[in-house]
């Protein structure tokens, strides 16, 4: 089960290209102290998963006595309190990051567990330990009270469906604590092994490497463990600790990928990677002209319109279509011309991971870089990413 704060993926393009893509389809269930809890498709197969395994094989197991349909209840409520067990834990990373004024965007479950998601990296190595402890302390903490909780239950001779369920969730509270504090980074206990790194090295990036090294490393040893299992006979429990182990592999190396985008691109404003020379057309210019002299020259399917340097709309190639071929040198750019949509443009002042973000958050591939409806340039996802490709380059060499 996977529970760690992390860097927020929105904020780069990293899980699109090469990485482990996590929250595609997600949805807000409540507000927690100001805290966004949100649930992704993927968490449902855990449900799922966790409730049916809780009916058919724990609690039958345990309390041989009791009827089906109670089994399937304490499979649903064993499951509800798995899912408050991880917004805890979650919880209480947020509240040590907002201590330290950290920027967090929420919590969301997928299905290996939950993250807690940073909108930067601590600052220190002091509150990377402190944020990254804070979660398996919460969840002993929480296997602690359920653990009071059944055995005031056995005490009082509560009925089995209580303690069944009180038991399963101090047990599983200690798992999610101690599986989270193994030094596989991602996992808290990484970012408690990469916390110690940074504190000796003095260096963020030499330790994220290191602590990302082992924790693909886990990674590689869980997906071995699962393989062994499934040959030897468990096939659903081999398979899920190869899974868990194929996204701790991904994660870690996606996380370390993330911190060397930040290193290279925050800060930089966009003006440094656009194009200071767009190709630009005038409303005047006829439909054959648009086509023959400037669309070899220009990558996007819209093409920015400048009148007397005043940026006047946008002109999309799909319009064209309204109108015959044989007709095209008839008619002007000025009659499919329309306003640019707002999402295409960005202001100069912006840097390059606010673009990156908004680019991945809408599929973009080209931003108009306008100010005060000026055209200065055009910036092009291809030409960020070759840019981080050399970044990447440098990185593998030192």
């Amino acid at each position: 089960m996977c529970s760690q704060p992390a860097t927020s993926p929105e904020n780069s393009v990293l899980p699109a290209f090469g990485g482990v893509s996590v929250f595609e389809h997600r949805w807000t269930l409540f507000n927690l102290f100001g805290f966004g809890v949100r649930v992704d498709l993927s968490w449902l197969i855990l449900a799922l998963l966790v409730t049916w395994s809780l009916a058919k094989g724990l609690f039958p197991h345990q309390y041989p006595e009791l009827s089906v349909a109670t089994y399937w209840l304490m499979g649903i409520l064993g499951a509800l309190g798995l899912f408050v067990s991880i917004v805890f834990h979650e919880f209480c990373h947020s509240l040590v990051a907002r201590r330290y004024g950290l920027p967090m965007k929420g919590i969301t479950l997928f299905v290996f567990g939950g993250i807690a998601e940073m909108g930067e990296e601590p600052r220190t190595p002091k509150i990377e330990f402190l944020m990254a402890a804070a979660g398996p302390v919460a969840s002993f903490l929480l296997a602690l009270l359920f653990y009071l909780v059944w055995t005031l239950g056995n005490n009082l001779a509560w009925s089995d469906l209580a303690n069944g369920i009180t038991g399963y969730l101090a047990f599983i509270n200690v798992l999610l604590a101690v599986f989270n504090l193994l030094p596989a980074f991602p996992l808290d206990g990484g970012r408690i092994l990469r916390s110690a790194l940074w504190q000796w090295q003095g260096d963020l990036r030499r330790a994220t490497r290191s602590a990302s090294r082992i924790g693909a490393g886990f990674g590689v040893a869980l997906m071995l463990f699962g393989l062994f299992n499934a040959f030897g006979g468990n096939l659903i429990g081999g398979l899920w600790y190869f899974l868990i182990g194929l996204f701790l592999r991904g994660a870690a190396r996606m996380t370390y990928q993330q911190l060397l985008l930040r290193l290279a691109f925050e800060g930089q404003s966009i003006t440094h990677l656009m194009n200071p020379a767009p190709v630009q057309v005038s409303p005047d210019i006829s439909l054959r002209e648009l086509i023959e002299d400037h669309l070899p020259r220009h990558l996007g399917k819209t093409f920015p319109v400048v009148e007397q340097g005043w940026l006047i709309g946008c002109a999309p190639l799909a319009r064209i279509k309204q109108f015959r071929r044989e007709d095209w040198a008839e008619h002007q750019v000025r009659e499919i011309l329309q306003p640019c949509p707002e999402t295409t443009l960005i202001k100069p002042d912006a840097d390059v991971l606010q673009a990156l973000a908004h680019m991945q958050k809408l599929n973009l591939k080209h931003l108009l870089v306008v100010d005060d409806q000026k055209l200065l340039g055009t910036l092009a996802l291809a030409d960020i990413l070759s840019a981080y490709a050399a970044w990447m380059e440098l990185e593998s060499e030192t």
